[in-house]
């Protein structure tokens, strides 16, 4: 494999104040989507509540689903470790 010199990098003063702009723009994105998510999460229970409580599955319920895991152990019979073997 050959090796090649280092690349330089140069930080000029343009790219610092882009990045702090991103870097503004992204903290005042997150800001609203979390004011955004307690007003979200403030209706959605009171939906829950007013529903009666309905069949609300948790995150990993539905992750299990949508993949199609299945957490139960098989159980351990003679015919589910070896399959179905006849002799």
């Amino acid at each position: 494999m050959l090796r090649r010199k280092p690349t330089r990098l140069e930080l000029k003063l343009d790219d610092t104040e882009e990045f702090e702009s991103v870097k503004k723009e992204l903290e005042s994105r997150k800001k609203q989507k979390d004011e955004v998510d307690v007003v979200g999460v403030a209706t959605s229970s009171e939906m829950a509540g007013a529903t009666g409580g309905g069949d609300m599955k948790s995150r990993e319920q539905m992750i299990h689903e949508r993949i199609g895991y299945k957490p139960h152990p098989k159980p351990n019979t003679l015919p589910s470790l070896f399959g179905n073997l006849q002799f």
